[in-house]
């Protein structure tokens, strides 16, 4: 499982923040450096496995590179690092103290269903994008 050569950014499947978060990253990843996948699917929950993680907490955002995992708003910054351009100006951010960070990460993630809405299902990338997706 840690033989994977591309960054894994796993995340909740049924959120709408959480995929538009996804394909804001495929739009910005021009190199496709960034490989996916639900919290839910098979390769979500091996990870979550592996480092000891709740199988049925869906509240974070994991980042899954060189066999380490960044979670929540860590995670989040050091993607916006691995993108080109002035996305990566965001990873500017990783000086503001993580319990700063993580808090309103947390207020985010807790409300992303009242605000953003819920899929009954995970979103499906087109045949195009599939390749991304683990």
């Amino acid at each position: 499982m840690t033989n994977i050569s591309h960054p894994v950014l796993l995340f909740d499947g049924v959120c709408n923040l959480c995929s538009s978060s996804v394909q804001f990253i495929i739009k910005r990843d021009p190199k496709h450096i960034f490989r996916f996948a639900s919290l839910q699917s098979e390769f979500g929950q091996k990870i979550l496995a592996q480092f000891h993680l709740p199988a049925d907490d869906l509240n974070s955002f994991i980042l899954f590179d060189e066999g380490k995992i960044y979670t929540r708003s860590t995670g989040a910054l050091k993607v916006f690092k691995k993108l080109p351009g002035i996305s990566s100006a965001m990873y500017a951010f990783i000086i503001v103290p993580p319990f700063i960070r993580n808090a309103v990460y947390a207020w985010v993630a807790k409300n992303r269903y009242k605000w953003f809405g819920k899929k009954e299902e995970c979103w499906i990338p087109t045949k195009e994008l599939n390749e991304l997706f683990l």
